[in-house]
């Protein structure tokens, strides 16, 4: 029994998704499913992976080739992966003991990148807020479906589309997503506003709404405010930037209110949340690139988002200016930035462009071996998609999933489950301990840039 509390919190986060993966996977292998109950293993396996990862990749169309257990099944696991596994554990844990040690404590703090509050309270309010924002978001969803569904079949979509948007899963009983709705105001904006809350944070939806319970007389913490800024900047400029590059394309028979809705909600979507109102097979590469780029960014810490993360691009931002003023120090909003925080910034970065990078390689190479590129079935800006959507937990595709290779399918499992749990947890589990004494070998400089 002493070993095993010999785990670090990051292996303890890795086996917990790894179980709960493993038990989605069994269940969606079940005959009752599938409605024609062939589901493989694999695509088992990648479905489940996908839901807990809060991704929403899907091999399999939801709505016509899973029955009503397995949709359900996938719910569930999108709600476990969207709340953290560590949630769910630390109430078993004080239900069983009555208290958790410091230990499970911290374990629960590394899942949510939760800083210096108390714990029983961080519980409290990720219930309240998810309990409340999905609530809402069900109810404003219902209202909408009842016009065109029976009364079951409205509150099924309307809690199943609350909960993924929520949780940042692209997961939809519709084979086309929410194409078939993008001219519908009421279903595009409950959907954005559910993908943004969930995407800014735990931490920072407990901020804002203590700041308007003090009536504004309490000082804004420097993470909500790079949280929110970099988060408008990026959802602002990916709005206009789409509405340019598809305004004579994907979006050139509609009117430019629906226009604008489409741009949105495409900038919206990108942050990790993966429905979509128009097809993505035909956008432009320049728009994808455009899109890979917002995808690998990502939401905000302690979210139900991936990426690496708006604070992390803002700290990345501020490292550059400083630089570039010939500073020491890295500065914004009149505060300097620990250094701790920005080495910790610049390996999320480097870490995660290295395993995308790879992860491009091994796709490329199990989809389009021996293939010229001429002839290939799938370009190459179609394959980057594919692995920056699952790594920043997205569930975008510009329409590849579903043709992958029984390796691809596999490669891409691999990536959703690194992207979900971040470089440096999987770093921290894999690394030694930390030495016992502290030396420093003498310096040398050399020359770089």
């Amino acid at each position: 029994m002493s070993k095993i509390y010999k785990l670090r919190p990051s292996h303890i986060i890795i086996i917990s998704f790894a179980v709960f993966i493993l038990i989605g996977t069994l269940l969606l292998y079940l005959p009752i499913s599938s409605k024609n109950g062939n589901l493989s293993f694999i695509d088992s396996l990648f479905m489940a992976t996908s839901a807990v990862c809060v991704t929403g990749l899907a091999v399999v169309d939801v709505g016509n080739n899973l029955s009503y257990f397995g949709q359900i099944v996938l719910l569930i696991l999108v709600q476990i992966g969207g709340l953290g596994i560590m949630t769910f554990s630390t109430i078993f844990m004080y239900i069983l003991k009555g208290e958790i040690s410091v230990y499970e404590k911290l374990m629960i703090q590394e899942s949510f990148t939760h800083t210096g509050k108390d714990i029983y309270s961080l519980l409290k309010h990720i219930f309240f807020f998810t309990i409340l924002i999905e609530g809402i978001g069900a109810v404003i969803l219902l209202i909408r479906f009842s016009f065109e569904y029976n009364i079951f079949d409205a509150m099924y979509l309307s809690i199943f589309h609350s909960i993924a948007a929520f949780c940042n899963a692209g997961f939809s009983p519709f084979r086309d997503s929410l194409i078939r709705y993008q001219k519908d105001t009421v279903i595009n904006l409950t959907i954005i506003l559910l993908i943004i809350s969930g995407g800014l944070g735990f931490f920072l939806l407990h901020e804002i709404k203590t700041i308007l319970y003090s009536r504004f007389k309490r000082q804004v913490s420097l993470h909500t405010k790079m949280a929110l800024i970099v988060t408008a900047i990026l959802l602002f400029g990916g709005a206009v930037i789409f509405f340019i590059l598809e305004k004579n394309n994907t979006l050139k028979d509609m009117g430019l209110h629906d226009q604008i809705i489409c741009s949105v909600f495409q900038s919206v979507t990108t942050r990790t949340a993966g429905f979509n109102t128009v097809n993505f097979a035909l956008l432009t590469n320049a728009t994808l690139f455009i899109m890979i780029m917002l995808m690998f960014i990502g939401a905000s810490p302690g979210s139900t988002g991936g990426g690496i993360k708006t604070t992390t691009f803002g700290v990345l931002f501020a490292i550059i200016k400083s630089r570039f003023h010939a500073r020491e120090d890295v500065n914004v909003f009149n505060r300097t930035i620990p250094s701790e925080a920005v080495s910790r910034s610049m390996a999320i970065v480097s870490a995660s462009f290295i395993i995308v990078t790879l992860f491009i390689i091994l796709l490329t190479i199990t989809e389009l071996f021996n293939i010229p590129h001429q002839e290939s079935r799938v370009s190459f800006i179609e394959i980057m998609f594919e692995v920056v959507s699952a790594f920043g937990t997205v569930g975008l595709s510009a329409g590849i999933t579903e043709r992958l290779t029984e390796l691809g399918k596999i490669i891409i499992c691999m990536v959703m489950f690194i992207g979900r749990l971040g470089p440096l947890t999987i770093a921290l589990a894999v690394s030694r301990e930390e030495a016992k004494g502290k030396f420093r070998y003498s310096e040398e400089n050399l020359m770089v840039g």
